[in-house]
């Protein structure tokens, strides 16, 4: 409904324009106290904004801060309006238990609406909890607090009867179970039905309805959308009156055809999702609502990351374990980074992998739970300027083997082959034992170990990690060699301490990393880097050289993973130094006849 009303809105505007004049006022006309707020048309009118012929009695809203306020007489106060719904003749309001006019207090006590022409739309049994101050609340996942029922030693919480809390803490007891007029997860969301006399049979001809005139409080059907007005127009007035009007017609159409295939999409997309998540079932990890999330989150209260994907809160499971969760910005996505990181990292159990707990799927909010890292990522170590974040060349040798592990398990170890696509130092987290774990799994693809290469439709990763073949097929085809290059620039950066590319070096001679320290290492100089001791130089000698291998221009001259671990655990004396990676960037285009790029075939994505 709310389409026709903005497309109504639209002609009325447009109309105007053209000089055409109404016997009547437009003081009536849908309006809103804020652009994503409800539509407010009869039998609602804008209280002090809208004479009082433009609403039915008792249906008056106010304005306040970009809110839609109704005043409810049971209520005594005021309270937000979320939405209306004209067609079903039914109003959401929001009930805040932050609020000091709390309506939980009368919903306890069992308000009714009897003095207010709206009623109840439905009911569902919620038990009220009391519980200690002093308890461990960990046990209260599926329970909302309700602070305003609370006092300064107790604190009262609300849960569907329809489910159980884990843990009864003898410093808590049950107070009642009531019939309200709620629904599980959102709770806070109070339905409303209202019924004026005489617009039903408007609506069921599909016609709004009004007052008959200013003065009458007969109601009327109207056509043209609720306003039945008379309109005396000039010839030319109507001309230009109808030109606009086909016009807006047009537009209106399209923004009408344009929302309805966005949300085909949106539908499309979940019905995938939870197709997907159909076949999953057998497997780990646990599938939770968004309700659950934010008791384990305690309402998102402690924030530990942020990135593109979304924003990372720390919380806890019901079983006590604490968790990182994921929340993802997905709104109108087609869930392909999800369906991505739950199909692959799902169902992958290596040490040097991040692990799956769970995931959440309510509707078009997404998120994933992982276990805990409490060191964070290595980002935070390497790009450091503290020397206290430094870790120890040892550390960072074990740390890069690890890592080297956990990418050959991804190609070499599963079912199927695994290409994560973005290794960088953001997505290498850190245990209490500085352990490196993988993770990120959003744009990882999947193969069968016969298959070597791959294609894709576009270029995926992060810049300064993706290897020239991803983003260019001038460079040669993709393959799981494309890991081999990020892991090589990730063990540059650990060596250097600083992004590879860096526009804050003062000498441009040092300003990409890699070719500088490839041209001392050739000519037998000092890589200017601070050693302790002797084999602190040897370490960064040998994953230096590693990395050198790793990032070698054409994708058949780096090594494999497996190689990888066999060059970083063996004697550095038996290492040979590269061809320098660095030539063929100075010296025009690939030779696409060369038979190293043809020596890797493409497959279908």
């Amino acid at each position: 409904m709310g389409r026709f009303h903005f497309f109504h809105f639209l002609s009325l505007l447009l109309l105007s324009t053209a000089e055409i004049g109404f016997c009547g006022s437009d003081s009536c006309k849908p309006s809103y106290c804020r652009k994503d707020g409800p539509v407010i048309r009869f039998p609602y009118r804008i209280k002090d904004s809208q004479p009082p012929y433009c609403g039915y009695p008792g249906f008056d809203v106010s304005c306040q801060d970009g809110n839609t306020l109704i005043h409810i007489p049971s209520v005594n106060g005021d309270v937000v309006v979320a939405d209306i719904d004209y067609m079903e003749e039914r109003m959401n309001i929001i009930a805040d238990p932050h609020s000091k006019d709390c309506i939980w207090r009368l919903l306890y006590r069992g308000v009714n609406f009897s003095a207010s022409p709206f009623v109840f739309d439905s009911f569902e049994n919620f038990t009220f909890i009391s519980c200690s101050k002093t308890r461990d609340a960990s046990g209260f996942m599926y329970a909302d607090n309700i602070p305003c029922l609370g006092d300064s030693e107790h604190e009262v919480f609300v849960l569907a009867a329809t489910r159980t809390v884990d843990t009864m803490e003898v410093s808590c007891k049950s107070m009642k179970t009531i019939a309200m007029p709620l629904s599980y997860p959102d709770i806070f969301i109070i339905h409303l039905r209202w019924d004026v006399p005489g617009c039903k049979k408007c609506k069921s001809k599909g016609r709004e309805c009004g007052f008959k005139n200013q003065s009458s409080s007969d109601i009327i059907c109207f056509d043209n959308h609720g306003k039945g007005l008379k309109m005396k127009y000039e010839i030319i007035g109507a001309s230009i009156g109808s030109f606009l009007l086909l016009i807006t017609i047009a537009a209106g159409v399209k923004v009408s055809y344009s929302w309805k295939l966005n949300r085909k999409l949106d539908l499309e997309n979940e019905i995938k999702v939870e197709k997907f998540l159909e076949g999953y079932k057998s497997l780990k990890p646990t599938r939770y609502s968004y309700a659950d999330l934010k008791k384990m989150t305690d309402q998102f209260k402690e924030k530990i990351g942020q990135g593109g994907y979304g924003s990372v809160f720390k919380g806890k499971l019901p079983n006590g374990t604490v968790v990182a969760i994921k929340i993802l910005q997905t709104f109108g996505g087609d869930g392909a980074e999800f369906i991505n990181e739950v199909g692959t990292i799902g169902r992958i159990h290596h040490v040097n992998v991040v692990r799956l707990l769970g995931f959440c799927v309510d509707r078009l909010k997404r998120a994933l739970i992982y276990e805990f890292m409490p060191n964070e990522s290595l980002e935070k170590f390497i790009f450091s300027k503290s020397t206290d974040n430094f870790l120890g060349w040892e550390k960072l040798q074990g740390i890069a083997i690890g890592v080297a592990r956990g990418i050959e398990y991804l190609h070499q170890g599963c079912d199927q082959r695994i290409l994560h696509f973005d290794i960088k130092p953001h997505n290498i987290l850190l245990d209490q034992n500085f352990n490196p774990k993988i993770s990120d799994f959003g744009l990882a693809k999947l193969c069968s170990k016969g298959q070597s290469v791959v294609s894709m439709r576009a270029a995926r990763g992060t810049m300064g990690y993706i290897a020239p073949e991803v983003y260019s097929r001038n460079f040669g085809n993709v393959s799981y060699k494309s890991d081999v290059y990020s892991f090589g620039m990730l063990l540059l950066e650990m060596v250097g301490g600083r992004k590879n590319i860096d526009v804050t070096v003062d000498k441009t001679s040092q300003v990409y990393f890699p070719e500088w320290i490839y041209k001392r290492l050739c000519q037998g100089e000092d890589m200017g880097l601070n050693f302790a001791a002797n084999e602190d130089s040897t370490i960064a000698r040998r994953l230096t050289i590693v990395a050198l291998w790793c990032i070698q221009w054409y994708p058949a001259d780096r090594p494999s993973m497996t190689t990888v671990v066999q060059m970083l655990e063996g004697n550095v004396e038996t290492l040979t130094m590269p061809s320098n990676p660095f030539a063929t960037t100075t010296s025009g285009n690939l030779n696409l006849e060369d038979p190293q790029v043809a020596k890797l075939s493409t497959i279908s994505e």
